[in-house]
């Protein structure tokens, strides 16, 4: 009697501490949701007000740029939007792929000239070691170019200073092979099973800018697998991280 007590003392204490952590989570998540959603608001705003009583930027050519930085956050405040939709409708459903046949390596090479105005603003580059053999593989290409987006996008936040970040692709026996890695701030190795968990945030020191709602590498985890692949982490503090994720080829 005494050892079933215990152990329904310990099972209420873990969904105790479980609901804890789900609750934090959840807070989190709605704090970093609302500071996401009001920063474009808030710079919308102050453009739009600033273009209505400051009748001389019609005359002196400064409308364009504040109208360039509405149409901007315009974007922004869509793509946060669009990805917690993405988000929800992952878990309530199966995800259905459309597959088509697509050089990774030229998918690759598009995602890095997308983000070259990130990359430049931050001082940043990309370098490459893509392999010169076929890389024709039957996915999704609009989910994978996402995922290499989100890949870049994480490498390029966690950096303390301007991103160096190497892609590689490989040919294996169990399918083709991507790697990406960084020279960011890295992570603890404590938090490596729960970077792609939704809504998880790495904690991340002295590196203030990170922004996001920590729903990135759940994605990428997702249709990875969706694909019949897989993707692990290998990271040192203060040294950057490395992604590497596999899909096999006739998926």
């Amino acid at each position: 009697l005494l050892l079933i007590m215990i152990g329904c003392f310990y099972i209420a204490m873990m969904t105790i501490l479980k609901q804890k952590k789900l609750a934090e989570i959840k807070n989190d998540f709605i704090n970093n949701m609302t500071h996401e959603f009001k920063t474009p608001i808030s710079t919308i705003s102050l453009a739009t007000q600033l273009i209505q009583e400051d009748t001389s930027v019609l005359e002196n050519g400064t409308v364009q740029r504040y109208l360039g930085i509405i149409k901007d956050e315009n974007v922004r405040l869509g793509q946060q939007v669009e990805r917690v939709l993405q988000t929800a409708q992952m878990e309530r459903e199966e995800i259905v792929l459309k597959k088509k046949n697509v050089d990774v390596n030229a998918l690759i090479q598009q995602v890095i000239e997308m983000n070259q105005p990130m990359l430049m603003a931050n001082n940043g580059a990309i370098h490459t070691s893509l392999t010169t053999e076929s890389a024709n593989l039957l996915i999704d290409e609009v989910h994978m170019s996402n995922v290499m987006n989100n890949l870049i996008d994480n490498a390029v936040k966690y950096s303390v200073e301007s991103p160096e970040i190497n892609i590689a692709t490989f040919i294996e026996d169990a399918g083709f092979k991507i790697r990406v890695t960084d020279q960011g701030i890295g992570m603890q190795k404590e938090v490596l099973t729960q970077v792609f968990e939704p809504f998880y945030r790495v904690p991340t020191g002295n590196v203030h800018n990170v922004k996001g709602f920590g729903l990135g590498l759940s994605y990428v985890k997702k249709i990875v697998e969706a694909h019949g692949g897989n993707v692990h982490v290998k990271s040192q503090l203060g040294k950057g991280s490395t992604f590497e994720m596999t899909i096999p080829y006739g998926n």
